[in-house]
């Protein structure tokens, strides 16, 4: 069986699951959606969204792209962000880095050629890697690309805070950067606002 056959070979499966389960949830989710979330993330396929978060269908807004980066200058990611802050209300932005992430690691070797749109995709990413040389220079090569995608979690994050979008929206969402790791799977927080309320810190959101 090829492989986009089995795809819908276990649509069909996946469906019928959840129509035994409960039998109005189609139904129910054709009506519209209200997600909590708006999860910006990698398009590694090794980190879908819903499956490391054991979300189910209507849960996260997700937006994904190479190296979970938010370019303002960007419509698409913006206008996914504009969506979600001003129709959806979500009251949460993830923004969600992994480990072993190849647009950074494409950032610290370099992209190969003939490759002009990755190129200009991750120039952020090399322009942080060269504003954090000192820093990188000391680690070895994985765990600088690891670190690298923590410093960009991190700088996403305070990007989509400065956002006209996400300042004057009422209620303003909290935004949150957090890392996955491939070899445990567990997320972890590096940046919450919701620390500053005590109860809903990182070691609250943190995988025990």
């Amino acid at each position: 069986m090829s492989r986009t056959k089995r795809l819908l070979v276990e649509n069909v499966a996946w469906a019928n699951e959840l129509a035994q389960v409960d039998a109005g949830f189609f139904s129910t989710l054709a009506q519209g959606q209200s997600p909590g979330v708006l999860w910006i993330g990698c398009s590694d396929s090794r980190v879908p969204a819903e499956a490391i978060t054991n979300a189910g269908p209507g849960e996260l807004f997700v937006h994904r792209n190479i190296a979970n980066l938010v370019p303002t200058d960007d419509a698409n990611t913006m206008s996914v962000l504009e969506y979600a802050v001003g129709v959806l209300r979500v009251a949460h932005v993830i923004i969600c880095g992994h480990s072993g992430c190849g647009g950074v690691r494409a950032a610290l070797a370099g992209v190969p050629d003939g490759m002009p749109h990755l190129t200009r995709r991750i120039a952020p990413l090399c322009m942080l890697a060269h504003g954090h040389l000192a820093e990188l220079g000391t680690l070895p090569e994985a765990a600088r690309a690891d670190r690298l995608a923590e410093l960009s979690v991190l700088e996403q994050v305070r990007q989509v805070r400065a956002t006209a979008l996400v300042r004057h929206a009422e209620p303003r969402p909290r935004v949150h950067g957090w890392m996955f790791d491939l070899h445990s799977g567990r997320l972890r927080v590096l940046d919450d606002e919701d620390a500053a309320d005590g109860a809903n810190g990182p070691a609250a959101l943190q995988a025990a």
